[in-house]
């Protein structure tokens, strides 16, 4: 099964939210382990959102050919 551009770029963003909430959630709760998920997940956001504009970057250049 083959994840579109668009989907990519979504689940990126739902998951940037997502871990910038966990982060501030454990900053309120003084929770070192809750920051550091969050961290993580916004970083796992940030990587599919990527991966979602590669592609676009792919297929455009597939589509000029």
């Amino acid at each position: 099964m083959t994840v579109s551009s668009t989907t990519d770029k979504i689940k990126g963003t739902a998951n940037e939210v997502t871990g910038k909430a966990k982060q501030a959630a454990g900053k309120a709760a003084g929770s070192p382990k809750l920051r550091a998920e969050g961290a993580a997940q916004e970083a796992k956001g940030k990587t599919q959102k990527a991966v979602g504009k590669a592609k676009d970057a792919v297929k455009g250049a597939v589509d000029r050919l």
